[in-house]
């Protein structure tokens, strides 16, 4: 992971320290509850947790030799430990740690992640009701279709974020569980008792069967919520990049006092926060693929996933991070302008107001659909060529002028028609 992209939260997380500390958590979790069966000595669990501890240099140091990161880590343990660091370790394999450990970190990250995308949530819907009357051009393939609320598009990303915080709650409980169970999972050196202790230690639940290690369904949900999140944070970011461009410049991300926006253009002001969030998100589905190809691993386990899992985890987690961060910025001082969504929704010489033309045709006058449709659309290509704007054409047209007065057809170009339910929609929100 780029430094400059890390996340003050994920590295304290999923740093090198805190991944010992959380395996150490879990190790001795497991002595906790030999000693409270009876198997490990009162008087020696209490010397393991007041000597326990570990080094990462020493680590790396019987790394080198053995070639193993676990057995280096306990070996480590239980050199500071002394005697009694016999106890560590009893029972487990490998795995039984760090999978356990693996899904504490996942639900603490998920906590992080749920926080910020709730801060997001609330910064859209401030945004929303500030801008709920605001008339824009809506748009369809890029091209103005009719009004449309502003507030309305910020309400629509935030319904998006509240998929996105049940996705996230619903895979942060299912990455919420670890394993005790041994080489196989048959639990021949450790009774499941020990496993449902820890769990519960580790603010865990227990796995109801496993092999040697959670089953990675788990984990490819977890990376899948992680990437669509990142999916609708690219989403938000595409539209403020289109809505950015010179042409329109209806809602542009922040631009700080001394950035400067090109080494060679200095009236440059580019969107290359929304840009950023774009092209992360793209890693993030990548790793999400991964998390899924690691789901078919030989027999009750190989190591196929650990390498990739190594990488993706973390990554993940402190990409989303830092883009929440950054969608958080960008919501909280996104420049809107109201006037020039105006002037763009009258770009078109009232085109946009077309079905509503089409509509009373029909529905007043008994016109057969395709019979209004034509009238219209003939005055509409009209339009589009520059002959006059659409409610002039309309007024010079016998078929319609027969049969609307030109207060009628005033009427007929008011944006406030189609804001009309914007409160009916907003009150979904307030139940």
């Amino acid at each position: 992971m780029i430094e400059r992209y890390r996340t003050r939260e994920m590295t304290a997380l999923w740093g090198e320290e805190n991944k010992f500390s959380v395996w150490l958590e879990v190790e001795l979790a497991v002595c906790r509850a030999w000693m409270e069966k009876g198997v490990i000595p009162g008087e020696a669990y209490d010397d393991i947790v007041s000597k326990a501890s570990f080094d990462i240099d020493r680590i790396n140091e019987i790394e080198a030799r053995v070639n193993h990161d676990v057995v280096a880590f306990v070996s480590s343990v239980a050199e500071k430990v002394g005697e009694n660091g016999r106890y560590v370790h009893l029972g487990l394999t490998s795995s039984d740690v760090l999978d356990t450990a693996s899904s504490a970190l996942l639900k603490r990250s998920f906590g992080v992640v749920r926080e910020k995308t709730a801060r997001l949530a609330r910064a859209v819907r401030k945004k929303a009701e500030e801008f709920k009357y605001v008339p824009c051009a809506g748009r369809t393939h890029g091209i103005h279709g009719e009004p449309y609320s502003f507030g309305l598009k910020m309400l629509n990303w935030l319904y998006q974020l509240q998929r996105d915080e049940e996705r996230l709650e619903l895979a942060e409980e299912q990455v919420s569980y670890g394993k005790i169970s041994g080489s196989v999972g048959g639990y021949a050196h450790c009774d499941p008792s020990i496993e449902k202790r820890v769990c519960e230690l580790m603010g865990l639940k227990p796995a109801l069967v496993s092999t040697q290690i959670l089953q990675r369904d788990r984990h490819a949900n977890a990376l899948t919520a992680i990437a669509l999140l990142g999916g609708a944070l690219e989403r938000f970011a595409t539209e403020i990049r289109h809505l950015q461009r010179t042409e329109v410049m209806e809602a542009m991300e922040p631009f700080r006092a001394g950035q400067k926006g090109s080494s060679s253009m200095p009236h440059k002001r580019n969107p290359i926060l929304c840009e950023r969030i774009c092209g992360m998100s793209r890693a993030l589905r990548g790793y999400a693929l991964t998390a899924m190809e690691n789901m078919a691993l030989w027999h009750e386990r190989d190591i196929s996933h650990s390498s990739a899992e190594r990488i993706i985890w973390p990554d993940a987690f402190h990409l989303i991070t830092y883009m929440l961060d950054r969608m958080i910025n960008i919501v909280d001082n996104m420049v809107v302008n109201k006037e020039k969504m105006r002037e763009n929704l009258d770009i078109t010489k009232g085109l946009v107001y077309s079905q509503r033309i089409l509509l009373d045709l029909v529905g007043r006058f008994g016109l057969s659909r395709e019979e209004a449709y034509a009238i219209v659309q003939e005055n509409s290509m009209k339009c589009w060529e520059g002959k006059a704007t659409f409610r002039e054409l309309l007024a010079g047209d016998e078929r319609i002028a027969s049969r609307l007065s030109a207060e009628e057809l005033d009427e007929f170009f008011d944006p406030s028609y189609y804001l009309r339910y914007v409160d009916d929609i907003f009150a979904r929100f307030n139940r």
